[in-house]
């Protein structure tokens, strides 16, 4: 209802392909090329399961407190959910610690939970995404206490393991080299009962598997087939660039300063590069492998192409680039594009640059932008100014839901929540907390439950949530955003089914404008047959005025009509001379 309401108050001119109010793209008559091509455009939406919704009381969201939410996410217009890891688990990583990828952790629920989400979710024509973690498991995985056990185990070389620098019969030595954790100090982890050291990306208890061993690809191609079998529509794969490491065991590169001083780090570490550890190009024939298996596999519980998403922090677009694959051996469909979204500063320059970058140099596939996750802090503070920090997240998300890409956002972004993060170290929650305190507080502050009234507990459940409910809750909730027209969740919403049933928004390329303007953000979407598009957003807390006549896109002076805008906003006569509020937004459609 605050779909019709919300193009009422804002006069929106928006014409949607169905005659039902509010109607969504999705129900339209699905087509094959539809099944095959459905990511292109998508909505993706990632849920941290432990804080969405608790069923049963028990202060932890699971698999039924899922589905009893898939008609908001319906409405809200999600086209897949992202599901965090709900696999077994010590939960020393809250989840991403995997001692069974087969199964599911009793707190989450159960495989029939499982099947019951993918079903409801099939029946509103959403789809379900897995976390797929290859880098590592948990030490409590079965494959390492085999490893563990002995040295001719033939689980062994499953896993990382090395001998001390300078070890002797009688002392273990150094680590072999000086490769860090990204969760603090040093990579290895000494054993003494087979006298070797394992390696370890991130926390002492998630070893590194050796994925020179081609035991362990088999393993994970059936491991994709289970979930595959049961519906999914796809994976993310977790710090898939980690997969390998430097061969020849040769140091990571200490990072100084100008005057030759090296950094330290939030754990009090020497700071490194990573070069040793990340990106290396062993990880391309992997996903290559892995891709080949999800491209010819047809199962029927969900038919449609079966996407991956990488989760890929790289240092350049040309390495981005790389993700993708090429036609003859694909990789990811989607690699997350980080370099947009964490840039971190309104800074039109650099968002002109990035997106222009992703838009123009990655081979003609498909962006996927991503501006937040459960390892970063939200949106009011990374770019917010505390004043205005929904109107930033308009500007945000407008980049996130016009341009040419597929769009991937995290459970509360559409109400507003905020960063809140534990004001005292016994109440932290996360190891990067715990092991950071006080310089870096961890990541429980962007994982609090999801808000979802004014009752106790914000309607998260009835019993004590495993993390504390904000106090913005009693304002900052669906259902007092869902009653009103002018709200962030209004506007989220609207923005989605412009993307999702303008066809020039939906699959049209995009082109930036007014290039040197160093306030304003402004880019055309243009598709055969059809008038191009414009959308400006304001990176500024003052009034501006934009002309986007001229220069390489030849637009000419002229009339332009309304498609979405800013409360308050004015439609401007011509596209010559657009005025914009403080943080304002317009979008029109050329005439």
């Amino acid at each position: 209802m605050y779909w019709t309401k919300y193009i009422a108050a804002c006069a929106l001119t928006l014409i949607l392909r169905t005659s039902a109010p509010g109607a969504r793209a999705q129900s339209a008559q699905t087509t094959s090329n539809d099944l095959e091509n459905w990511w292109k455009n998508a909505v993706l939406y990632e849920i941290y399961p432990r804080s969405f919704q608790d069923s049963n009381g028990d202060g932890i969201g699971d698999l039924n407190g899922i589905t009893q939410r898939l008609d908001y996410l319906k409405t809200l217009g999600v086209d897949a959910i992202w599901l965090s890891p709900i696999y077994p688990s010590p939960q020393v990583d809250f989840g991403y610690d995997i001692s069974d990828y087969e199964n599911i952790d009793p707190q989450y629920g159960t495989l029939a939970d499982f099947d019951r989400l993918v079903t409801e979710a099939k029946q509103r024509n959403i789809r379900i995404i897995m976390d797929m973690v290859m880098n590592h498991t948990s030490d409590k995985h079965k494959w390492f206490i085999e490893s563990r056990s002995s040295k001719d185990n033939p689980y062994r070389d499953w896993y990382v393991w090395h001998d001390g620098k300078g070890q002797t019969g009688k002392s273990q030595g150094e680590p072999p080299n000086n490769w860090q954790s990204d969760f603090g100090h040093s990579a290895w982890e000494w054993d003494p009962m087979t006298r070797q050291y394992w390696y370890h990306k991130f926390y002492i208890q998630q070893p590194d598997l050796n994925w020179n061993n081609p035991k362990v690809h088999e393993a994970f191609k059936d491991i994709l087939k289970f979930w595959l079998d049961r519906g999914v529509a796809g994976f993310r794969f977790d710090a898939i660039t980690t997969l390998f490491e430097d061969p020849q065991m040769r140091d990571d590169e200490v990072l100084k300063d100008k005057n030759g001083n090296s950094y330290k780090n939030a754990y009090g570490d020497v700071a490194l590069n990573d070069t040793m550890t990340n990106n290396l190009p062993g990880v391309h024939p992997v996903m290559q492998e892995m891709r080949a298996l999800a491209d010819q596999y047809k199962p029927d519980v969900f038919p449609g192409t079966r996407i991956f998403i990488g989760e890929t922090y790289l240092p350049n677009i040309a390495e981005l680039a790389k993700q993708y694959g090429t036609p003859d051996h694909p990789e990811f469909h989607l690699p997350m594009d980080t370099q947009v979204g964490f840039i971190n500063k309104l800074d039109v320059a650099a968002f002109r640059e990035k997106l222009n970058d992703v838009e123009t140099k990655i081979d003609g596939n498909i962006p996927l932008l991503v501006f937040d996750n459960h390892d970063n802090p939200r949106l009011d503070a990374r770019y917010g100014d505390s004043l205005r920090n929904d109107d930033i997240q308009r500007v945000i998300s407008t980049i996130l839901f016009t341009s040419r890409a597929a769009s991937l956002f995290y459970y509360g972004d559409e109400i507003g929540m905020k960063t809140t993060p534990p004001v005292r170290k016994e109440d932290v929650k996360d190891p990067v907390g715990l092991t950071g305190w006080p310089t870096d507080k961890g990541r429980d502050g962007e994982r609090t439950p999801m808000q979802w009234d004014a009752t106790t507990n914000a309607g998260f459940g009835n019993g004590t949530p495993w993390l504390p409910v904000p106090s913005t809750y009693t304002t900052v909730n669906v259902t007092a955003e869902e009653s009103d027209p002018h709200s962030l969740l209004a506007w989220y919403e609207s923005l989605i089914q412009l993307k999702k049933n303008n066809p020039v928004l939906a699959g049209g390329a995009q082109v930036m404008l007014d290039n040197e303007n160093p306030k304003v953000l402004s880019w055309m979407r243009q598709a055969p047959g059809a008038a191009p598009i414009v959308v400006s957003v304001n990176f500024t807390a003052e009034a501006q005025t934009v002309n986007l006549t001229g220069g390489s896109a030849g637009l000419k002076a002229g009339p332009v009509r309304t498609l979405f805008k800013s409360p308050g906003g004015s439609d401007p006569a011509s596209l010559d001379h657009l005025d914009l509020g403080a943080f304002g937004v317009y979008i029109g459609q050329v005439q």
